[in-house]
């Protein structure tokens, strides 16, 4: 299994994954093709888009929703009011499937996962997957996330609509029986999030407080024009960002309005990239392409007028230029008292062969 999710994230690289949750049965239906061909679409699109990984959700609507589960999601973009019935609409794929797709995504080169919502798919998606997801929903399920915990393998955690006290408890829960990498996700449980509601200096508070885990984002806002949003979580240390992916925007449905295209998918990529390009380093030294400026910008000691040989240079006998390849003004007291070798005209750079 390509593991780069986490791998990336301890090196500090950005790392994009895309929820392509269960989108595909949309696409697919788009399209008139099977499901899982359209589940491969959606694999290599995202690969192409210089995506490092894909996730999926896993699960079937009887162990998920009761059957009078009220919606949470805007009806004016995903018109059904019950989640029964909605996640019955998509959750005809098991294990065959799923290891299906695990294996397309090892032959391209992503990293598969998948959200597993029961005890089932965790159980099967363990030989499928390298980390496992726990949603912001079953954040304070802990024992379904000690369940997880107890595969071994690094968890991200989304940790949406959680207080302070609920996400210590679940990390608490995991590290009994666990000491792999943990990602935290910020996440805002809102679809679509407007942008004024992302919240993103959450992140600078989950990094300062859980120093020894990684800090990530899962988005729900709608793409903006410049991926300001992910670039600027990117900023406050996010390292780790997911975000819903889809072909198609415009598609009804409960994860198109909200999602990222490829084209999306490669603006976000490019600007990261150009955040990293001018990052640089946290060293606080001369960079080595200063070097020219910093000597020829610099000044330098530069006599006033002209000097005699065997003349005491006194203060009133210099004054400082450009450039700075001569005595540094810093050194002036190291000069002043100092006798002329030789005769020294006005406005020469002073060095210290020409003094005693």
């Amino acid at each position: 299994m390509k593991n780069t999710i986490i791998k990336r994230a301890k090196e500090g690289e950005f790392v994009l994954i895309a929820e392509i949750g269960v989108n595909y049965y949309d696409i697919a239906k788009k399209m008139n093709i099977p499901i899982i061909d359209a589940a491969k679409l959606m694999v290599r699109e995202a690969k192409d888009a210089g995506i490092h990984a894909v996730k999926f959700q896993t699960y079937k609507a009887e162990t998920l929703a009761a059957k009078k589960s009220p919606s949470y999601w805007d009806t004016s973009e995903e018109t059904t009011t019950s989640q029964f019935e909605l996640f019955k609409k998509f959750d005809s794929f098991s294990y065959n499937e799923y290891k299906e797709l695990a294996e397309y995504c090892n032959e391209l080169g992503i990293e598969f996962l998948s959200t597993a919502f029961d005890i089932e798919s965790a159980d099967y998606l363990n030989e499928l997957m390298n980390v496992y997801k726990i949603s912001s929903s079953d954040l304070n399920n802990l024992p379904f996330v000690e369940y997880q915990a107890k595969k071994g393998k690094p968890i991200l955690l989304s940790v949406g609509a959680s207080n302070e006290e609920e996400i210590d408890k679940t990390i608490h829960t995991i590290r009994k029986y666990n000491n792999e990498p943990i990602v935290l996700l910020h996440c805002v449980l809102e679809y679509p999030t407007p942008y004024e509601h992302a919240n993103l200096n959450k992140i600078v508070s989950l990094k300062n407080k859980y120093q020894d885990l990684l800090i990530g984002y899962s988005d729900h806002t709608k793409p903006d024009e410049d991926a300001d949003i992910i670039k600027t979580a990117y900023n406050l240390g996010a390292v780790v960002v997911e975000k819903h992916f889809t072909l198609d925007k415009t598609l009804p449905g409960n994860d198109h309005y909200h999602a990222m295209s490829p084209e999306d998918a490669k603006k976000i990529i490019k600007g990261i990239e150009f955040i990293e390009k001018i990052r640089g380093s946290y060293e606080i030294k001369c960079l080595e392409t200063e070097l020219a400026a910093r000597k020829n910008a610099r000044r330098s000691l530069v006599t006033a007028c002209d000097i005699k040989k065997g003349e005491k240079i006194t203060k009133d006998k210099l004054t400082f230029k450009r450039p700075g390849t001569g005595i540094s003004p810093t050194d002036i007291m190291s000069v002043i008292g100092k006798v002329a070798l030789s005769d020294i005209s006005d406005d020469t750079i002073l060095k210290y062969d020409m003094i005693e």
